[in-house]
C-alpha cells in the first residue's frame, strides 16, 4: 500500500485532478442556469446533473491527493507558502463537503417533484460554491507560481545565518601571482627601445704659440 501511494506522489495527479474538479464544476453550474433560461431544451439539464455528480467525485478526488501533495513538499515550503497552503487546503475540504451535498440535491430535483421547488436555491448555492471553487483554484496558482511549490524553483525554508567573523589572514592564504614569462615570438614582436646616441666630444683645439721676429 504505501509502494502504491508513493507511486501516486511521482505522478502529480493533484494539479490534473484539480483542473477536471474547477472545468466539471463551474461548466455544470453554467449549464444548469442555461436550462433555467431554456427550460424547453430539458437536455440541459440532464447534462448539467451528470456534470455536478462527475464535479463532486473529482472534488473529493482533489481532497485526496491534494492530502498526499501536502505530505511530500510541507517540510520544504517557506512560511507565506504554508499560510497559502493552510488556506487553500481547508476551503478544498469544506467545499469538497458541500459539493457532495449538492449533487445528492441535484438528483432529489430531478428525481422527486418535491424537491423541484427549491431548484431557485438550489441554483443560488450552486454559483456562490463554483465562485469559491475558483478562488481555490487561484490559490493554487499562486503557490506554484509565485512560492514554486512542488516545482524546482521551491525556495527552502529561511533559517538564521551567523554573521561571519574575520579571521586573521596567514601566508597561505594569500593569492599567488604568476607572472607569465614572455615567449620568443612575443620578445621578437616587443619592440626594442630607442636609444638616442651620446654626443662625440670635439677634439682640444691648440693654442696658438708665438713665432719669434728674425733679427731681434
Amino acid at each position: 500500500m504505501d509502494a502504491f501511494l508513493a507511486t501516486l506522489q511521482r505522478w502529480d495527479l493533484h494539479p490534473v485532478v484539480d483542473h477536471f474538479t474547477v472545468s466539471l464544476l463551474v461548466v455544470g453550474v453554467l449549464i444548469d442556469l442555461t436550462a433555467s433560461v431554456v427550460p424547453s431544451r430539458i437536455w440541459l439539464r440532464y447534462t448539467a446533473l451528470t456534470l455536478m455528480i462527475l464535479g463532486a467525485i473529482a472534488a473529493g478526488a482533489s481532497y485526496y491527493t491534494g492530502g498526499m501533495e501536502a505530505d511530500r513538499v510541507w517540510n520544504a515550503m517557506s512560511d507565506p507558502a504554508k499560510a497559502v497552503l493552510h488556506r487553500h487546503a481547508t476551503l478544498g475540504t469544506y467545499m469538497a463537503v458541500v459539493f457532495g451535498v449538492l449533487a445528492v440535491w441535484r438528483i432529489l430535483i430531478e428525481a422527486i417533484g418535491l424537491f423541484g421547488a427549491s431548484r431557485p436555491i438550489y441554483l443560488i448555492f450552486a454559483v456562490v460554491s463554483a465562485g469559491i471553487v475558483l478562488y481555490i483554484g487561484s490559490l493554487g496558482g499562486q503557490m506554484v507560481y509565485v512560492y514554486g511549490v512542488g516545482t524546482s524553483l521551491m525556495s527552502p525554508p529561511s533559517t538564521p545565518t551567523a554573521s561571519p567573523t574575520a579571521t586573521p589572514m596567514s601566508n597561505e592564504s594569500l593569492p599567488t601571482v604568476s607572472v607569465p614569462t614572455p615567449t620568443p615570438i612575443a620578445m621578437m614582436m616587443t619592440p626594442a627601445p630607442i636609444v638616442s646616441p651620446l654626443p662625440t666630444p670635439m677634439p682640444p683645439v691648440p693654442a696658438p704659440t708665438a713665432t719669434p721676429i728674425a733679427g731681434h
